[in-house]
């Protein structure tokens, strides 16, 4: 059986020098239509690298930094210069998205936590990077009038409510890995008094395995597979779970539990 290298993390398929050619997504309804076309708005296809999910950029954006992004992103989209800042923020997103969406990659910065942290690193130096050359624009840009300033100002602030929920979104994503190791540990304790700990399994196979959407939107992740040796234990288990709070959720949107 072929296997999907969307499983597999980038570093491990991607040679020092290569190019990565992205596929360019179709017209997504709510992202770029065709009303929209008719009205002579700029087709917009896909910014956010390593998206290999039926999830349009601006669903991504609007789960990952809030409701209102996405239109401070349009907003400042008519703005550009370089568009440097744009695809540094936007790289941000899709290093938390790609792990966010694959059950293999998360697996392995669990287990790594020096590479989970050069990850990190490299998302933040983004971000700085985004905010010195938001700094230096505004050092750099003398006015002309007073309306030519007021607009580089709501530019600028633009930028900062953008790097303000980027850096929380980093700070959130480091965080739960965290959580999620220390949380494994506590189910598996909790369980193991019921069944054997070999018929406990967090791992990329059997959650992907079991997933509750065979589509590559893959709505609901399980947090934990179980395969008791018998019914005897599935009172127990499910009492367990009941306990640790691993019921059925509703729109989860994140993999790891809450």
């Amino acid at each position: 059986m072929a296997l999907n290298p969307a499983y597999l993390s980038p570093a491990k398929l991607v040679r020092k020098g290569d190019v990565i050619p992205f596929p360019l997504a179709k017209n997504i309804p709510g992202d770029t239509d065709d009303a929209a076309n008719e009205k002579g708005s700029t087709i917009r296809l896909r910014e956010i690298p390593y998206n290999y999910t039926s999830f349009s950029d601006r669903e991504i954006v609007m789960r990952l930094l809030g409701d209102d992004a996405w239109q401070i992103l349009l907003d400042l989209r008519g703005e550009r210069k370089t568009g440097r800042s744009a695809r540094m923020l936007y790289e941000v997103l899709g290093d938390i998205w790609v792990v966010e969406r694959n059950p293999y990659l998360q697996d392995d910065l669990l287990d790594n936590p020096k590479r989970r942290a050069m990850l990190i690193e490299a998302m933040r130096h983004r971000l700085r990077d985004i905010e010195r050359r938001r700094s230096l624009d505004n050092n750099d840009t003398a006015p002309l009038d007073t309306n030519f300033e007021t607009l580089a100002l709501e530019r600028s602030r633009k930028v900062i409510v953008l790097l303000e929920r980027a850096n929380q979104a980093v700070d959130k994503f480091e965080a739960e890995f965290r959580e999620t190791w220390d949380f494994r540990k506590k189910v598996e304790r909790r369980l193991s008094k019921i069944t054997r700990r070999d018929n406990i399994a967090f791992d990329g196979l059997a959650r992907v395995s079991h997933v509750t959407d065979a589509t590559d939107w893959r709505v609901e992740y399980p947090f934990v597979v179980l395969t008791p040796d018998s019914e005897i234990e599935m009172a127990g288990l499910v009492k367990g779970c009941i306990e640790l709070g691993l019921t059925p959720r509703q729109n989860a949107r994140r993999w790891w539990p809450r």
